[in-house]
C-alpha cells in the first residue's frame, strides 16, 4: 500500500519537525511562540507600493 502525501501531516513551519496535536501546526509551544513573534514584528507583511492611509481625520 502506498502512502498518500495528502494525508500525512505537514512539518512544523519553523523547524521542520512533525507537529504535535496540542500545538498543531507547530511541533512545540516554542515554535508557536517564534511564529507569533514574527507576526507581531511584521515579518509576514506583504510589501506594496501604496502609501499608508491617512485616515478620515476623526482621530485626535
Amino acid at each position: 500500500m502506498e502512502t498518500n502525501p495528502a494525508n500525512s501531516p505537514r512539518p512544523c513551519p519553523i523547524c521542520g519537525k512533525l507537529p504535535t496535536p496540542q500545538n498543531r501546526p507547530f511541533c512545540s509551544t516554542r515554535c508557536a511562540g517564534i511564529d507569533l513573534g514574527r507576526w507581531l514584528k511584521g515579518n509576514y507583511r506583504i510589501p506594496t507600493e501604496e502609501a499608508p492611509d491617512e485616515g478620515d481625520g476623526d482621530e485626535s
